[in-house]
C-alpha cells in the first residue's frame, strides 16, 4: 500500500510537505537504492518506493558561480547526500567563490518569498 494517494497528492507534494516540516526526505527502492528526485515508482523496475529522512549531510560534488548584472553573485551546487543520492541546491553562509568540491555541507530549510521552505546547504560544522 502506497504512503500517499496519487489522486490527492504527487510525490513532489509529499517531498515539499517534508521540507515544510524542516525534514529532507528521499525515496528508497526495495533493492536499497536511494532515489531522488521523487518519483511515483522506481525507474526501470516499476517497484514501489518508500520514503526516508536524510540526516542532511553531504559533500559538494560540483559548483558554479552565477554572476548577474547589479546583483550579488550566487552559486548552484550538486550535493552528494550521505544517504546515496545527488541533488541540486545552493551553498550559503560562505562567499560563492570559496565553495570547493569535496567540502562537507549540511542542509537547513530556508523560507523563500513564496512562503515555502526549500533545502539550502551551508558548510558543515565540526563535530564536537
Amino acid at each position: 500500500m502506497s504512503e500517499f494517494d496519487l489522486a490527492k497528492t504527487s510525490p513532489n507534494a509529499v517531498y515539499m510537505d517534508y521540507c515544510q516540516k524542516d525534514q529532507l526526505a528521499f525515496q528508497r527502492s526495495p533493492s536499497g537504492q536511494a532515489i531522488f528526485y521523487p518519483r511515483i515508482v522506481e525507474p526501470k523496475t516499476g517497484e514501489e518506493l518508500r520514503w526516508e529522512l536524510s540526516q542532511g549531510l553531504g559533500t559538494v560534488y560540483s559548483t558554479t558561480v552565477i554572476y548577474s548584472r547589479d546583483e550579488k553573485p550566487y552559486n548552484v551546487a550538486l550535493i552528494d547526500v550521505d544517504e546515496g543520492y545527488r541533488m541540486m541546491s545552493r551553498v550559503e553562509g560562505i562567499d560563492p567563490e570559496d565553495i570547493r568540491i569535496g567540502m562537507r555541507v549540511q542542509v537547513e530549510m530556508k523560507t523563500f518569498d513564496d512562503g515555502k521552505k526549500y533545502p539550502i546547504f551551508s558548510p558543515a560544522k565540526e563535530l564536537a
